[in-house]
C-alpha cells in the first residue's frame, strides 16, 4: 500500500527540520570565528620601557581581553610621528620635554598626564671590562675610553643623552668627551654598543644595564647631576576608552609591582602628581 499524502508531508517536514538543523550547526562555527576581535590599543613608549610594558600589556589584555600594541623607540622619534599624524592612543615619554612638545600642539587629552615611574642615570662597560671609575667631579674618562667612544643616546634629542649631558656638564668633563660620544638612536642602541664590546662604556639607565648581562654598572651618577628622570604618560587627544582604562592600568598595584621588579624607581617628588 502506497502512503497517504498526509504521511508523505509529515515525513518531508522532519526532513526540512533536520536539514535546516544541520545547517544551523555548520553556520555556528563560522559565526564565531567571525566575531570581530577588539580594537588594539596602541601605545607608543621609550625604548626602556619595553620589556616591562610588554609585561604589563599582556597582563592587561589577559584581564580585559583588549590586546596591546607597542611601538617602542626614543621618546624624541615617537613624539614626531604623533606631531605627523602617526595613529597612537597612549604616549609614554622618557623625560617630561617630550611630553611638553606634543601638549603644546595639543595633541594630548587635557588632564590625562602623569608621571609612572622614575630611573637612575648609570655609565656601564662590557661585562669583562676591567675598568674602575668613580663618577666624581673631573673624573678621566679619556683614561678609560682609551682608544674607544662613549656610547650615548644623541645628547641632541633622546632623553638618555640630554640626561647624560648635563651629567658630564656638572662633572665638569663634556667638553672633553664630547668629540669622543657614539651617538646612538636611543638608550637600547646605546647599551648594545657597549654589550657588544663596540664601546667601552655608555651612559644609558639603570634598568637597562641590570637587564643586559653583557654589561656591568661601572657607577652610578649622582641624582643631582642631572634633571629627575620621570616617565610621564598620557592619552592622545582621540584616544577611546580602552586606551583610558590602559593608562590607569599602569598605575595599579600589579603595574606598579612589575615596573619595581624591572629596577624602576618611583617618580621624582620634583614631577609627581603633575
Amino acid at each position: 500500500m502506497y502512503p497517504s499524502h498526509h504521511n508523505a508531508t509529515g515525513r518531508g517536514m522532519r526532513r526540512r527540520h533536520l536539514l535546516l538543523g544541520f545547517l544551523g550547526a555548520l553556520a555556528a562555527p563560522s559565526l564565531a570565528v567571525a566575531a570581530p576581535a577588539a580594537t588594539p590599543i596602541v601605545v607608543f613608549a621609550a625604548a626602556s620601557l619595553g620589556t616591562v610594558l610588554q609585561h604589563i600589556g599582556d597582563a592587561f589584555e589577559g584581564a580585559t581581553g583588549t590586546p596591546v600594541r607597542f611601538n617602542f623607540a626614543a621618546s624624541s622619534t615617537l613624539a614626531r610621528q604623533i606631531d605627523n599624524g602617526a595613529a597612537a592612543d597612549v604616549y609614554v615619554s622618557a623625560d617630561e620635554a617630550w611630553m611638553d612638545y606634543l601638549a603644546e600642539r595639543g595633541h594630548l587629552r587635557a588632564g590625562s598626564r602623569r608621571d609612572l615611574v622614575g630611573n637612575r642615570l648609570v655609565l656601564v662597560a662590557p661585562a669583562d671590562s676591567a675598568v674602575r671609575l668613580a663618577l666624581e667631579p673631573h673624573v678621566n674618562l679619556l683614561a678609560a675610553l682609551g682608544g674607544g667612544r662613549l656610547a650615548v643616546g644623541d645628547p641632541d634629542a633622546v632623553p638618555a643623552g640630554r640626561y647624560a649631558r648635563a651629567a658630564l656638564i656638572s662633572l665638569g668633563v663634556w667638553a672633553d668627551v664630547e668629540p669622543r660620544l657614539a651617538r646612538a638612536a636611543d638608550v637600547r642602541a646605546a647599551l648594545a654598543f657597549a654589550a657588544r664590546g663596540e664601546a667601552p662604556l655608555a651612559i644609558v639607565y639603570e634598568t637597562d644595564a641590570r637587564a643586559e648581562p653583557r654589561v656591568r654598572i661601572v657607577g652610578t651618577f649622582p641624582d643631582g647631576s642631572h634633571p629627575p628622570i620621570a616617565y610621564p604618560a598620557a592619552l592622545t587627544a582621540a584616544a577611546p576608552a580602552a586606551a583610558a582604562a590602559f593608562l590607569d592600568y599602569l598605575t595599579t598595584p600589579a603595574a606598579l609591582r612589575a615596573f619595581e621588579r624591572a629596577g624602576f624607581r618611583a617618580p621624582p617628588a620634583a614631577t609627581a602628581g603633575r
